[in-house]
């Protein structure tokens, strides 16, 4: 039996989006889980809208993700190559079949202007009968087709749909649907210029690369009928179809730039990684009987299957892919979190970010901030006191020394003295600061407070006293020398 073969094929009309993502993930999952192949193929024939960039920005964030195609761009195989639908085009792959179905009189040239066309669907309206197109080119004469050529209009290419029949085909997903062929438009099949249109191109295209399996959202179910209608009249076995859920933002509508970011690169310049927005789409319309939430890329892979796809939307929750982006993070050692650290700011043009930072205390700072990064934008903002001078939070001058004037000044005056003679290791700084609120009759939290907003600017951060170490006894002394005579002098 031939190994499964799947593809993805985004239009290069903007940036890939989650809905895309979604489809190539459930693509190539399905067919690393079966051996298979995964097919990655451009669809341009939208000449007006696709663009070079939009197929760069298409591919680079394919591979950021980690989908890695088999058979596509630059991974082209002679026999289904190539892998842009304009170069087929060019190449006369789809005239070819645009001529078959004129010839067996399944399709046809119509010479109406979209103006025409449009009249004729508004007529049909006030008729109270579906808005189509009322196929009176379907019955020119060759006579009459030669004249208006002669006259230099450029027909489009309708395919004729047989009336009174049905479409009917067993879903993966959504199981038995049907359509009714009398409802459907005499679709058109070729522009005037020639570029052939969705429906007829991919259909074409998936025939001739041999895609046994179509797993993509539902919003293309209504493409369907009329895809299978081609394989029918050109005699080709139909692939299996899966149609995925659609989803949905938090309102209840479909998914969409109001309810956020929606293009993949978005997600990566907030510092999210690969790994779990791909662990987190897998949950959108796939789930396993244990109800399992993370999982690495591997696991995805062996336990894929499209029979545990639903049929019902799915809502796409930020806070959920938030916490588990942050889940991620966390199962990371402190070297693995650095690296991809500085792997994001050298993607993102960022690394200006930590121009003239020490490296080593940067590493050490990270893991301080180890279980509260969530996002690898966190990082910067939670460490950059150890390398800027104090930027000092009202917020914090307010609360801590403000409110408590005399002990805040008594700990830190003392404290600058008292700090050239302790050892500067976390353990010993906590012994100072716990005898010095004994010896002073104060709470812990009045020693220990006023010397973190000393030395960070802050109320929030590491651990006080393993702070205190990573800056060293210079740097610590200069900040609560800093402190005093800009609060309390």
């Amino acid at each position: 039996m031939a190994l499964p073969r799947v593809r993805f094929a985004p239009s290069p009309t903007g940036d890939l989006h989650i809905g895309g993502v979604r489809t190539a993930l459930f693509n190539y999952l399905f067919a690393r889980n079966q051996d298979g192949v995964f097919v990655l193929r451009i669809e341009d024939t939208d000449e007006q809208r696709s663009t070079d960039e939009s197929t760069k920005i298409i591919l680079y964030a394919l591979k950021w993700l980690g989908l890695e195609w088999d058979e596509g761009p630059s991974k082209e195989v002679e026999k289904y190559a190539p892998y842009f639908q304009m170069k087929r085009k060019e190449a006369g792959i789809y005239q070819k079949y645009i001529d078959e179905l004129l010839q067996k009189g399944l399709a046809y040239k119509c010479f109406c202007s979209p103006e025409e066309v449009e009249e004729m669907r508004k007529e049909a309206q006030k008729k109270k009968l579906p808005p189509k197109y009322d196929r009176r080119c379907s019955h020119l004469t060759p006579q009459q087709i030669k004249e208006k050529e002669d006259q230099g209009l450029k027909p489009v290419i309708r395919f004729k749909i047989p009336q009174g029949q049905k479409v009917v085909w067993d879903d993966l997903i959504r199981g038995h649907i049907e359509f009714e062929n009398d409802v459907l438009d005499d679709f058109v099949i070729a522009k005037a210029n020639g570029v052939p249109t969705y429906n007829f191109a991919c259909v074409v295209d998936d025939r001739l690369q041999e895609i046994s399996h179509v797993i993509r959202g539902d919003d293309h179910i209504s493409n369907t009928p009329k895809q299978l209608l081609i394989y029918d009249a050109l005699n080709w076995p139909r692939p299996q179809l899966a149609h995925t859920a659609m989803i949905l933002g938090p309102d209840g509508a479909r998914l969409s730039k109001r309810h956020g970011h929606t293009s993949v690169l978005e997600y990566q310049k907030e510092g999210y990684l690969p790994e779990a927005l791909l662990n987190y789409l897998a949950l959108l319309g796939w789930s396993t009987t244990d109800s399992q939430q993370i999982f690495t890329l591997p696991e995805l892979i062996e336990k894929f299957s499209l029979s545990q796809c639903g049929s019902s939307p799915s809502t796409f929750d930020p806070v959920k892919l938030l916490w588990l982006n942050g889940e991620k993070i966390r199962s990371k050692t402190n070297g693995e979190i650095y690296d991809l650290f500085l792997v994001w700011l050298k993607q993102t043009n960022q690394e200006n970010l930590i121009d003239g930072w020490d490296r080593q205390i940067l590493k050490k700072a990270i893991e301080l901030e180890h279980d509260k990064i969530k996002l690898l934008k966190d990082i910067p903002t939670l460490v950059d006191f150890f390398f800027k001078p104090c930027i000092y939070e009202d917020e914090a001058v307010q609360k801590v020394f403000k409110k408590n004037l005399e002990s805040a000044k008594l700990v830190l005056a003392k404290s600058a003295k008292n700090l050239e003679n302790v050892e500067f290791s976390a353990e010993a700084l906590e012994n100072y600061a716990r005898d010095f609120a004994k010896e002073n009759n104060l709470s812990n939290g009045k020693v220990f407070h006023p010397l973190r907003v000393a030395a960070s600017g802050r109320t929030q951060g590491p651990s006080l006293f393993h702070l205190m170490e990573l800056l060293g006894r210079k740097e610590v002394i200069a900040r609560i020398n800093t402190a005093l005579e800009k609060f309390f002098s």
